[in-house]
């Protein structure tokens, strides 16, 4: 039997946000600094930036994570990964390749809890099976999801939509039913939520960092002509298309 004091009911920490096996922590302050890097903490703590964390509970279950990202484990917690064969590894080191994500993921399976490395960046918490077809996210902002959780690789609809939107050709698509972890640049309650229904919406700019796998995404002029696209500012602008979700950050 392993007991443990002073992590979740540390009078520091503050549950910010539960769903699932997942739970997210968050330190009210950062006590572990060094006197050189007192005045950048300060500042860090009057604007909000905290140091978060998050912990999997397992139940007889598994959770798939971010190579790297494993601080500690509690219980009987077997670590594989992932990877069924030889025609498998080479799949998933394409997969790597094209999304920009680590090409193995390791699996964690069996009755604990599973805690990850703390991060200074938002948790964002999705239920995959409430996207339409799955949901795509942005480069980097996979940290970990439930075993119910599949990932596979969404490719843009055409070529000049990575070139020309400022994004890659690939990314990480996840589906399925389960909790997705993601790291985020802004917090949850910034985030702007769109829900399409056979309608259409343009976005000047990669400020969507995760979409229904449903909609088809185009890169296209702002303006039906060329002459009109140069002069009006805007130039070209992503759009997407169809039934679906998207979620856009305010600023990148």
């Amino acid at each position: 039997m392993v007991n443990v004091k002073n992590f979740f009911d540390n009078p520091n920490v503050v549950t910010v946000a539960e769903q699932g096996s997942v739970k997210v922590i968050e330190f009210q302050k950062d006590y572990t600094m060094n006197p050189a890097a007192a005045q950048v903490l300060y500042f860090c703590d009057r604007m909000g930036v905290k140091k978060r964390q998050v912990a999997m509970e397992l139940k007889n279950s598994g959770a798939t994570i971010q190579s790297g990202a494993m601080q500690w484990t509690l219980g009987n917690i077997e670590c594989s990964t992932g990877v069924k064969g030889a025609g498998d590894f080479l799949g998933k080191m394409v997969k790597g390749a094209v999304t920009g994500e680590s090409a193995v993921k390791p699996v964690y399976k069996g009755n604990g809890l599973l805690v990850l490395e703390p991060t200074y960046k938002y948790v964002l918490l999705e239920e995959v099976s409430n996207w339409v077809g799955g949901m795509v996210v942005d480069d980097g902002m996979f940290l970990a999801c439930e075993d119910g959780v599949e990932q596979s690789i969404a490719k843009r609809s055409n070529f000049s939509s990575a070139i020309a939107g400022g994004e890659g050709l690939f990314n990480l698509c996840l589906s399925g039913k389960g909790v997705a972890v993601l790291e985020s640049p802004v917090p949850r309650e910034e985030l702007i939520e769109i829900n399409l229904d056979n309608d259409m919406v343009r976005i000047d700019g990669n400020y969507a960092v995760a979409w229904s796998k449903s909609l088809q995404f185009t890169v296209e002029r702002s303006s039906k002509s060329l002459l009109g696209s140069a002069v009006n500012g805007e130039g070209l602008v992503n759009v997407y298309r169809g039934t679906g979700k998207i979620l856009m950050a305010p600023v990148r």
